[in-house]
Order: structure tokens, then sequence, then C-alpha cells
């Protein structure tokens, strides 16, 4: 893995086109019902683009479309600068977990179609597919997103939570701007998916990018963030951004509080010995 010198850190191109802050901002947590919690909602989407976040991350998932709904109400009309991904490819059903893959290229057509009314857009900048269907052939899923976006209706396809293999076979059919997988300093299972990315100059969306350690190491995590002058959370973000320079975390908050900590984070510099101790074994 490589490492990028200071001025490298603070923007990543999405697809080449989209220059974000490096810090992103995760829009699942928001609470979406009708009251004094949406209104701090609300506030929080607006400071995150206040700070300069630039990638603003949602999905159908996430309240069947009321996280969308939510952020429209908070930020249209966009800033030129903004940009909203969404994800689609996960719709509601009667099973037991409330919800089912259906990434049928008329379904995502559909889906596609839903999230542009809700987000108050004639184009999205970003659209992932948020699960690859196993009863989908990948070529018909992926080729679907690009029929989309030779119509305009989509300007990038992203990926959420794949295999390398699974990246590579989507790369096949149409250009690949973005993979959203789980991955923070405790879990690197997709670490091959972040290598692929990283030699592709793809961007890497990790959600989950802040979590609990053992009481062992939130303690070495600790001393190491105290040195610094930070938190853990804000350590942790530290470390992804030095890890690679195609990953762009996207911690999701609530609390304007939290957000203001997570995009200070980008601000942190690890030495050389601060990140030999991190890197080891999670």
């Amino acid at each position: 893995m490589t490492s990028h010198t200071p001025a490298a850190a603070r923007t990543f191109s999405i697809g080449g086109e989209y220059p974000v802050h490096r810090i992103g901002f995760g829009a699942m947590r928001l609470p979406t019902g009708p009251g004094a919690a949406r209104d701090g909602a609300i506030a929080v989407a607006r400071r995150a683009v206040e700070l300069g976040v630039g990638l603003v991350d949602t999905a159908h998932l996430y309240g069947w479309g009321a996280n969308e709904e939510l952020l429209a109400e908070a930020l249209y009309p966009y800033p030129d600068d903004l940009l909203i991904t969404t994800k689609v490819g996960v719709v509601r059903s009667d099973g037991p977990e409330g919800w089912a893959y259906d990434a049928r290229p008329d379904s995502l057509r559909e889906q596609v179609e839903h999230g542009l009314r809700r987000l108050r857009t004639e184009g999205i900048g970003l659209l992932q597919l948020h699960r690859i269907d196993p009863k989908v052939p990948v070529a018909d899923q992926v080729g679907a997103l690009r029929e989309l976006q030779q119509e305009g209706k989509i300007g990038h396809i992203g990926l959420s939570e794949v295999s390398a293999a699974e990246l590579a076979e989507a790369r096949r059919t149409a250009e690949i701007a973005s993979v959203q997988n789980r991955y923070n300093l405790l879990d690197r299972e997709y670490e091959p998916v972040l290598e692929a990315c990283e030699a592709a100059g793809i961007a890497f969306l990790p959600w989950r990018p802040v979590a609990a350690a053992t009481p062992g190491r939130a303690g070495e995590l600790g001393a190491v963030a105290s040195v610094l002058g930070a938190t853990t959370p804000q350590l942790l973000l530290a470390w992804l951004l030095a890890r690679s320079p195609v990953v762009v975390p996207i911690p999701g908050t609530a609390s304007l509080a939290h957000l203001e900590e997570n995009v200070a984070a980008a601000d942190l510099r690890l030495s050389p010995a601060q990140r030999q101790s991190l890197d080891g074994p999670p």
C-alpha cells in the first residue's frame, strides 16, 4: 500500500470528475421522522456541506427512500461541488429480514427513477449497486446501470460490499468509479479489494470506518490519539486516510459535534512510527 504526502491528502477525484474532501458523510444515521429530530438531521446535513464535505452517501434502503427525501429537503438545490451518492439493488420484502436483493435490470431502472424523484434531480452523480444480486448475472446488473449512464440518469457507477473478483467481473461491463465496503483499522477483510481499487484509481469508501476495539487495543489507540491531541475515532479516520490515497471514509452521525470532530480528522498527520505501530495485525 502506498504512502502519500500531506498535500495529496485533502481531496480525491471520484470518477476523474468530482474532487471531494477525503472525509465524506454517511447519512444513514440521520433520523427522518417529523419533529425536532428531523430538524436536527437537516442541520447536520447542511453543516457537513458548510464544513467542505463534498460527498454525501445515502441509499434507498435507508428508510426506504426517506433518507433521500431528507437530504433533498436539506440540501436542494445542490451546490455544484457536492456529490450525492445513493444505492439501489435492495427492495422491501415480506420475508423475515424485511428486504431482499433485486438487481434485475427492469427493477434497477425503476429504483433509479424513484431515486431521481426523491432526490429532485435529473441525474445521480454516483449510483452504487448496494449488493450484487446472486440471482442475476453481474453483467446484466452492471449493464443496466451502464444503459442508465448512457441516458444521462447516472454519472458514475459504483459497487458495494464486493470481492476483488466481483469488482473485476463488473469492470468488464462498465467503468467502476467507487467501491463501498466495510473496512477499518480493526477489520481488514477487504484489503484485497482496497488494493485493487488503488491499482485502478477507484475510490474506496469504507463504511463503518470507526469500530470499537478490545480493551487492550483501545488503550493502545487511546495513547496514540492522546499524543496527537485527538480522539480515538479521529485517529481511526486519520489511519484510513494514510492507508491509501483512494480512501474516502464516510463516517455517519446525527450529532453536530461528532460531525465536526470527524471532518477535523483530515488535519491529523501520523508519524512513520505511529503508522508502523497501527499497521500491525488488527
